[in-house]
């Protein structure tokens, strides 16, 4: 949990409320958190899962674990603290997000279980929507689509996950996606049926 250091802050209400956003977008919003091993095929089934919500008229925005660490948290390294902060400040955007009547995908591999349920606990019941892309180690490894296994098995990548850092499995997922045996586009379709099924779209 940050601590608060800023003072004489207050919370300032808005007159658009969240009910209004959602209202005006025609569907509820949520935040699909993919999380899973590197490899795994999270970022590739998310931007993919966008694509299709988009084609649909839906409104979304994608969070890449790569991309957000180039902008809003380059300043956070590997270590388990900067890993925590670097998925507080997702769930933070992720929130925000989702007030404003948002789908919003994520893809980070966010390794430890407490840090996904903090970013739980941020959000209304219903919104966060855990996504597992489960792949064993020996499939990701074998991909290796950014040589990063590799670099870590001959040493030169220090705690990586899933090599010499764990990999915490969701225990109470709401989707779990089986990425060893199913295709992008078949396991984009099951995140699609699942948000008709809750009637969030």
């Amino acid at each position: 949990m940050a601590e608060q250091k800023a003072t004489n802050v207050h919370w300032h209400d808005h007159r658009v409320s969240s009910e209004d956003r959602k209202k005006l977008k025609g569907h509820k919003s949520c935040v699909l958190w993919f999380t899973g091993l590197s490899g795994s095929g999270k970022s590739t089934i998310a931007n993919t899962v966008d694509h299709k919500l988009a084609e649909m008229g839906k409104h979304t925005y994608l969070l890449d674990g790569d991309n957000i660490r180039m902008g809003l948290n380059k300043n956070l390294g590997f270590s388990a603290e900067d890993r925590a902060e670097n998925i507080r400040r997702i769930g933070e955007v992720g929130k925000l997000f989702s007030d404003a009547g948002m789908i919003t995908l994520t893809a980070f591999i966010s390794p430890y279980r407490a840090d996904r349920d903090a970013v739980r606990a941020l959000l209304e019941d219903g919104e966060f929507v855990e996504v597992y892309v489960d792949a064993p180690l020996e499939t990701c490894e074998a991909r290796d689509p950014k040589g990063l296994y590799k670099k870590a098995r001959a040493g030169e990548i220090k705690g990586f996950t899933g090599i010499d850092d764990p990999y915490e499995i969701p225990e109470n997922a709401e989707l779990v996606l089986d990425s060893d045996s199913k295709g992008i586009d078949e396991l984009a379709d099951e995140v699609i049926a699942f948000l008709k099924e809750r009637g969030m779209i």
